[in-house]
């Protein structure tokens, strides 16, 4: 047995024996579901740079079967791309227009309800916090997804700020837009256009923590719709996605047509390219 296991077992308070165990237990799932990743997102790069599965097999020292079945049994590669082990969804309360209670937008609930169900299939699990109506937030954890912009929270725009191409800024007549330093180019939400029109334009990165020490996904549209469309392109394109940035950092935006009764994404689509921010 491992020192840790030893450790439980001496354990005299049943009670305590059986919390210790169950904790010790759930982490140690988490590390054998994101080792299997590992190893499935190993076998297919090998594979895809040229290596047959017998040949593989001969090297790590398993059968040909074996590593077939590796390759299709564990998690999906691109689980990778929302974080590992146990995802943390956070949405941002906003105060009610007339009454002044906190609530969550109807598209921000609706959006981490669909990211935490494509977590599950994809081997995590996810739970979910709220950003207070202060703002205050701690950003320095691992494998957060914050659905949250610069207007809301002020530890959110400062991770914002880092992004030296993509940025929100106030229009001159007062509303968000978001800006394309480099190519010149600024997006409106057609909410903010005269006549009104039925689309909206978010941001969409993985940038660094307050910290230095890990990463966070990051996104939300000028209005909640770009929200929901950015969770429409995540759970659609997922794979296309990590096949792109992996885990590395990244920023882009996404353009989102949507129904005018739900709100509901019925076009989604990139508007720049997926700028790799260790490349800039």
């Amino acid at each position: 047995m491992t020192d840790e296991v030893d450790r439980i077992a001496a354990i005299s308070d049943p009670f305590e024996l059986l919390r210790e165990a169950t904790s010790r237990m759930a982490v140690a799932q988490e590390e054998v579901t994101e080792l299997a990743r590992l190893r499935r997102r190993v076998i297919n790069e090998l594979h895809q740079g040229g290596l047959s599965y017998a040949h593989i097999a001969e090297r790590v020292g398993l059968t040909r079967g074996r590593i077939h079945q590796i390759r299709h049994g564990g998690p999906p590669a691109e689980g990778a791309f929302l974080g590992a082990g146990h995802v943390t969804i956070v949405t941002p309360l906003k105060k009610e227009a007339i009454k002044a209670r906190p609530v969550v937008a109807f598209e921000d609930v609706t959006g981490a309800q669909r990211l935490a169900e494509l977590a599950r299939n994809l081997g995590l699990e996810p739970s979910f916090e709220h950003v207070p109506t202060t703002g205050e937030i701690d950003l320095n954890r691992p494998n957060l997804i914050v659905i949250c912009g610069p207007r809301i929270s002020q530890p959110v725009a400062d991770v914002l700020s880092q992004d030296r191409r993509l940025s929100f800024e106030r229009a001159p007549d007062g509303p968000w837009m978001l800006v394309d330093r480099k190519a010149g180019n600024t997006y409106r939400s057609g909410q903010d256009q005269t006549p009104p029109q039925n689309s909206d334009v978010a941001y969409l990165g993985r940038l660094p923590r307050p910290d230095g020490k890990g990463s966070l996904i990051v996104f939300t549209g000028i209005h909640p719709a770009g929200s929901l469309g950015v969770v429409h392109l995540i759970c659609t394109r997922i794979g296309e996605l990590y096949g792109e940035v992996q885990t590395d950092t990244f920023s882009v935006l996404v353009g989102t047509e949507y129904e005018p009764d739900t709100k509901e994404p019925r076009k989604v689509q990139l508007l720049t390219p997926i700028n790799r921010h260790p490349e800039e």
